[in-house]
């Protein structure tokens, strides 16, 4: 992946997750203070209806600010009048119960005489006990509220985890949007410590292929000289073996220039120098240098140039490598003699279609979409003889996309394949 691409995932990404964040807290904190406002009110309700209760008993509430919210989970009524802790407790529960509300609570009464809260009675809905001691409750749990002469307090301990226990399903989302951002932030992590990886293993590809020029120039010279001394010449054998030396160091020679070619398409360092050039007559030269290869095999070389205006903007050398590749892995990948041909024809909108079709032993439906990609190679087979990198075909996608020309591949198992470049 370029830097460019993971820059662009890692912004987005970092975008992304910023707004999913905001918009989750944004939506946790409504969700608490409506869950909080409906609590509230039903409670409000409740006691209200318990005012209400009393007053039917006789009991005289004043006709405002009756109940008062002392803390978020503390609420004072005044009655006004003496308050039976029978009474208030069965009004408690009914009220409460009829509004959904059956969780913990307990309550106190204003004691006039000490001028303390007493403890009532603590309701838990797990736990039944029968007339409980009455205890005096701490200050701290329910103040007292000296503007009122009669009145009882009531508190509920747990009211944060049942707002909590109604919001489950907005918590069990929030938690896996956590892990999801959780993986995320894994994942970008591995993609840049791959990328470190990747970019180690192309500098040490590119300086181990930059040190093999020099071997390789000096091989190609020592070569030479040798091909050209009359005492090497005379002996068949000899020469045979010097054939056998400028072959192979010409090969390693092709490969070290691809790799470093590709290294400059990746890391887009590389220009095309565009020139007139006329397409049948690059092709002719192709074919000439690779037919004796070909007929080697007991191969025949075709082409049919069909195209009546051949002359295209293109960069020679690389136009050449291409032609090389496709013709060279037809040649290949063949399990009888090769029957290639090289075809060019004039198709819509001024295009010129080129084509290189074979009899090889074709590609699978599971290989098309990967024949492309950097370092793969169709499996062969029974065909043991391939030889290469997996390189051609990922540089002549790379070089007809720089120069905006489209590629294609058709093929079936056992019948062959066609390569078409539309120029």
């Amino acid at each position: 992946m370029k830097n460019t691409a993971i820059n662009r995932v890692v912004i987005l990404g970092a975008l992304a997750i910023i707004g999913i964040i905001a918009i989750q807290a944004y939506l946790l904190v409504n969700t608490w203070n409506a869950e909080e406002k409906d609590y509230q009110e039903k409670v409000t309700i409740a006691l209200q209806n318990v005012a209400k209760e009393f007053e039917k008993l006789g009991s005289s509430p004043p006709a405002y600010n009756v109940i008062n919210q002392v803390t978020s989970n503390y609420w004072v009524v005044n009655i006004n009048d003496d308050i039976n802790p029978k009474n208030l407790e069965h009004f408690l529960r009914l009220e409460l119960e009829s509004i959904g509300l059956r969780e913990d609570f307990e309550y106190g009464i204003y004691d006039c005489d000490s001028r303390k809260m007493v403890y009532g009675k603590y309701i838990d809905y797990d736990v039944v006990t029968e007339n409980p001691k009455p205890v005096t409750i701490k200050g701290d749990q329910m103040p007292v509220h000296e503007e009122y002469q009669h009145y009882f307090g009531i508190r509920f301990p747990n009211r944060n985890s049942q707002i909590l226990s109604n919001m489950r399903l907005t918590l069990i989302f929030s938690v896996i949007l956590l892990v999801t951002i959780l993986f995320f932030l894994y994942a970008i992590s591995i993609i840049l410590r791959q990328k470190r990886l990747s970019e180690m293993q192309k500098d040490f590809i590119n300086n181990m292929t930059h040190e093999f020029k020099t071997p390789i120039s000096t091989i190609r010279i020592s070569t030479d000289v040798f091909l050209k001394s009359p005492e090497i010449m005379a002996s068949p054998r000899l020469a045979q073996y010097a054939n056998i030396i400028q072959e192979q160091n010409s090969r390693l020679n092709n490969q070290v220039e691809k790799v470093l070619q590709l290294a400059k398409i990746e890391r887009n360092n590389f220009q095309l120098n565009l020139e007139e050039t006329d397409l049948h007559e690059l092709v002719r030269g192709v074919l000439e240098s690779i037919r004796v290869q070909v007929e080697k095999q007991g191969g025949t070389l075709h082409c049919e140039l069909l195209a009546k205006s051949p002359t295209i903007k293109a960069d020679r050398l690389h136009l050449t490598n291409i032609l090389h590749n496709l013709v060279d892995n037809a040649t290949k990948y063949c399990t009888d003699a090769p029957n290639i041909l090289l075809k060019t024809q004039n198709i819509a909108d001024g295009k010129i279609q080129l084509q290189v079709i074979d009899n090889g032993i074709g590609i699978s439906k599971e290989d098309m979409g990967k024949v492309f990609e950097k370092f793969y190679r169709v499996p062969t087979g029974d065909v043991h003889n391939v030889k290469g990198f997996g390189l051609g075909l990922f540089y002549t996608k790379n070089i007809c996309d720089a120069h905006g020309w489209k590629i294609g591949i058709e093929s079936e198992p056992e019948k062959g394949t066609t390569v078409t470049i539309i120029i």
